[in-house]
């Protein structure tokens, strides 16, 4: 896909682009459950490989064409697994289902997991992994988890901070590169563009690079759309943009990806457990079919799996498991 990468600095290529509809087919990628939380947040939220694979193969359905996958620990549904073993199976289990889908496995895993839990996914073998561009101070409230819930637990309030350091930066992208995966570079605030630089700069990452702006997170910047926009006319050249937004910005700052020409955005009850202001989501795909039909509204073809891979410089062969 060869115009996929475009010039975000030239406005006369934006100009031109909206004017011939060129802007290249929008990618949706799927972030069904999250880390940290379960269905005492939402109850239609999947925890079990069941349900993930259920709800994969939905938003596949709607039109994603990549999946960001949390396995979660069959001991407590409501955490997160650092046991590859558990991708590993889901895996299986997804490819099945999906038989294209993009499958992105968590490196940020959940709270308190060690780096050796938070690298073992990658033995799994995923074809994109996440990796986060810098340290994370995070204070959080989670809700009480009530029987008849499996693994019932009370309120907690967590706060501290998630430490990342150039060498441990080097770490995950030394062993994302030894396997054939690509970095979903995940950059919460302009100073980690640093971060991807130096990554570039060693040759540890290969364009095109995705990497994805969270927006409306607690370290983030505030979820405007001058930040935003600010975020992309930042980027160094060869860049697949992926946005996402957490809680009520994930729909703003979606569209204005769209707007913008970003190649891909992120949905799904890992970021937003709500459809609207008071009323949850029923499940993931009702958040891919919102963002299929944003995007054709706003005269963005939604890309295929396929597409999805040439944008992302992936094997056009999805990994078998």
């Amino acid at each position: 896909m060869h115009d996929a990468i475009w010039d975000y600095y030239n406005p006369y290529d934006w100009l031109s682009r909206v004017r011939q509809s060129s802007f290249p087919p929008l990618a949706i990628c799927v972030a069904i459950t999250g880390g940290v939380q379960g269905k005492e947040a939402n109850p239609n939220l999947p925890e079990t490989p069941e349900e993930q694979v259920e709800q994969t193969h939905e938003c596949y359905e709607a039109g994603a064409s990549m999946l960001h996958l949390h396995a979660r620990d069959p001991q407590k549904w409501w955490d997160g697994s650092g046991e590859v073993e558990q991708y590993r199976k889901v895996h299986g289990m997804i490819r099945r289902a999906c038989p294209e889908i993009i499958i992105n496995n968590t490196t940020g895993g959940s709270i308190g997991m060690t780096l050796e839990q938070r690298v073992s996914c990658l033995d799994a073998a995923p074809e994109v992994a996440t990796l986060n561009m810098g340290p994370d101070m995070y204070k959080l409230r989670l809700k009480e988890r009530l029987a008849p819930l499996p693994h019932p637990r009370p309120a907690q309030e967590l706060s501290g901070t998630l430490p990342i350091t150039y060498e441990e930066l080097r770490h995950f992208a030394t062993a994302m590169q030894a396997r054939g995966i690509k970095p979903e570079m995940e950059v919460y605030h302009p100073g980690q563009l640093w971060s991807v630089f130096d990554l570039i700069e060693q040759g540890l990452v290969e364009a095109p690079y995705l990497v994805q702006f969270v927006m409306g997170y607690g370290m983030s910047p505030w979820a405007t759309p001058r930040n935003l926009v600010n975020f992309i006319e930042q980027l160094p050249p060869g860049c697949v943009v992926e946005v996402s937004g957490v809680g009520p910005f994930q729909l703003p700052m979606t569209s204005l990806a769209i707007i913008l020409g970003a190649q891909m955005v992120r949905v799904g009850m890992e970021d937003n457990v709500y459809y609207r202001r008071g009323q949850l989501l029923q499940n993931n795909a009702e958040a891919v079919e919102r963002m299929v039909r944003i995007a054709r509204e706003l005269g963005r073809e939604v890309a295929t799996p396929a597409q999805a891979r040439e944008m992302l410089g992936l094997s056009p062969s999805p990994r078998q498991y």
